[in-house]
Order: C-alpha cells, then structure tokens, then sequence
C-alpha cells in the first residue's frame, strides 16, 4: 500500500523535528507525511519546511506541509490532510498520531502490519494487555478509563481505547466517514460509524508516554478534563441513540 501519514501541528517545533526524522526511519518508502499546521506561532512550520528541504528529492517526495491560515481545530487539520491524501496524492491508507512524541513513530508499522493481515481500520490502544498509560496522572487516566468502558457498553464492538487518535485506515473507510467533532469525540465517532458500517476495526496495545515538550491540548486541570469529557460523552449516547 501506498500509505500517507497525518500530522496535525499547533505550537510543536520542539517536538516535530524528532518525530518527523523517528518517523521516516520507521517507515519503507515509498512514504508520504503531510504536516498540516495552523500557522503556529512557534513557527512550527519553517522547522518543517527546512526538513522538507533536507529530505525530498526530485524522484521521491517524502514531506510536505499544509500551512493553515485562518483555520484551526484538531478534527479540521485531520480531515484536510485525509483528503489531500487521498484525493491529491492517491493514499491508499492514511495513519495519523499526536505530535507530541507520546505516541511512538516506531510502532506505526505494527498497526500497518494489521491492514495488511485484512483489517479495514487499525487503533493504538492503551488498555489492551500490553499497553498502557505513562503519559498522564491518575486523575487524567481515571476519567479516560471510564469514558472508554461506558463507550463499551452503550456501543459494544471489539474496541477498548475509543479516544486513541493512533490509527491507521484504508482509503475505503475515510472516504465513506467524514470526521465529526471539535477534539478527540471524532475518534469516539470514526470507530462506531466504522463498524456499523461493516468495515473490520482491529487493536494493537502500545504505551502512551509523556509529552517531551510544550503544553498538552487535552487539558492542564479537573475543569479541562471535565469540559472535554463532556463531549465525549454526549458523542457516545448520541451514537446509541441513532442505532434504536
């Protein structure tokens, strides 16, 4: 498969310049990263655009930037980048993973290995056997704990980290389902659509680390965890009550 990688950037130049050149080792060419980022003010971009420089070649483009201006928004960025991938430059699979360095750029071969064994949609999990959590206190991983396993008993499926943002899909599966959401309620959403509609969701656990640097975008105390949570929920008993 002709696989791109999407990486949504806001405020990541300390971050990006590692998991870019991590994540490029990783992979076999042919390869393709889009960075879309929404003008970061760090200047998240130049740092980009001077990786591209080093790495693409006239035979063999590896990097390229999406420089969003007057946009923003986590689930936007994503779904520019699914698109230019598909549609632009002919993806047969995209992946997509948090620039923060918490999700490993060296296991996103183990989830392309679970495309390639059949599955239509595969998932970083924190809460298989195997995985885990090292990136967040007890109060961040409680709260997601309980979010996941009520998105387990009101949407049922094989599926135990519902708000993992580590996946790898076929083209098949995102030009049949738009994201939907403001944050990480798009994943919640994508997985449930994604198996009603017959499509084959499969799970590989991988450990979550901590944010090497810059500021977490999921919350920094109990009111930002609580006012994301929310939506997470409300995505949940909204997805249960279409399937009645």
């Amino acid at each position: 498969m002709f696989v791109c990688t999407v990486l949504p950037t806001y405020n990541e130049r300390e971050n990006i310049e590692p998991l870019l050149r991590r994540l490029l080792a990783a992979v076999d060419p042919p390869y393709l990263v889009l960075v879309v980022d929404d003008d970061s003010p760090d200047k998240t971009w130049q740092v980009v655009e001077t990786i591209a420089a080093e790495v693409n070649q006239p035979d063999a483009v590896r990097l390229i930037l999406i420089r969003r201006l007057g946009e923003s928004g986590l689930t936007s960025a994503l779904q520019r980048g699914i698109d230019e991938a598909i549609q632009r430059y002919g993806a047969e699979a995209v992946t997509w993973m948090d620039c923060d360095l918490s999700m490993p750029p060296e296991d996103l071969p183990r989830l392309l290995a679970l495309l390639a064994d059949g599955a239509d949609l595969a998932v970083g999990s924190r809460w298989l056997p195997g995985g885990v959590d090292v990136a967040h206190g007890a109060l961040a991983r409680g709260l997601s704990w309980i979010i996941n396993r009520f998105a387990s008993l009101l949407l049922g499926g094989p599926v135990t980290d519902w708000t993992s943002g580590f996946i790898a899909a076929r083209a098949p599966v995102l030009t049949s389902i738009r994201l939907r959401g403001d944050y990480g309620e798009y994943c919640i959403d994508l997985l449930a659509r994604a198996l009603q509609q017959g499509f084959s969701v499969h799970e590989v656990p991988y450990r979550c680390l901590p944010r090497v640097a810059g500021v977490s975008k999921t919350g920094v105390n109990l009111w930002d965890y609580l006012a994301k949570g929310r939506k997470y929920i409300g995505t949940i008993i909204r997805l249960r009550l279409m399937r009645k």
